[in-house]
């Protein structure tokens, strides 16, 4: 049988973004100077003896985030979900132009428009699945980052007009 990894558990998450890293396990182990093997036992989902550190954790996402593993933040809201919290991303500042908040607006709404329609779905039989719980999860997130990055474009506009 084989097992099936939950995006919004963060031991799955990590294990599964870790796998994802360029050159996989053993690559990842390289960069961070650790043995593949000691690497694999801390992130296998059913190895209960061994566990990564904070600062490892941070390391593999750090790592996977700088080599455009897809979804290589996922552990961290994984982790914060758990706790009934969220983040998003903030732009730098360098990032944001002044003349794209109406685009900003758009992909709000875009991603707004997503979270609903992966509840809508997932309501279409009156039950939500494990599946369906953690796609409108990850739809969730998207829209919090798409919320947090028009916050920070509204500021640096508003503080552009201020220096004027």
């Amino acid at each position: 049988m084989t097992r099936r990894y939950s995006d919004m558990n963060q031991h799955d998450a990590l294990y599964k973004v870790a796998r994802a890293y360029p050159g996989g396990l053993e690559a990842l182990a390289l960069r961070m100077q650790i043995s593949v093997n000691v690497l694999r036992n801390k992130l296998a989902p059913g190895i209960e003896t061994h566990y990564p550190s904070f600062e490892e954790l941070s390391m593999i996402v750090e790592h996977c985030h700088q080599a455009g593993v897809k979804d290589a933040l996922l552990p961290l809201h994984a982790l914060l979900g758990r706790h009934g919290m969220a983040a998003f991303r903030v732009p730098e500042p360098d990032q944001i132009s002044k003349d794209d908040l109406s685009q900003t607006v758009c992909r709000v709404m875009s991603q707004v428009g997503s979270v609903a329609e992966a509840v809508s779905d997932a309501l279409m039989d009156g039950v939500i699945s494990v599946a369906e719980a953690d796609l409108i999860e990850k739809e969730f997130l998207g829209a919090l980052t798409a919320l947090g990055e028009w916050r920070a474009r509204i500021r640096i506009h508003h503080l552009g007009e201020d220096e004027e």
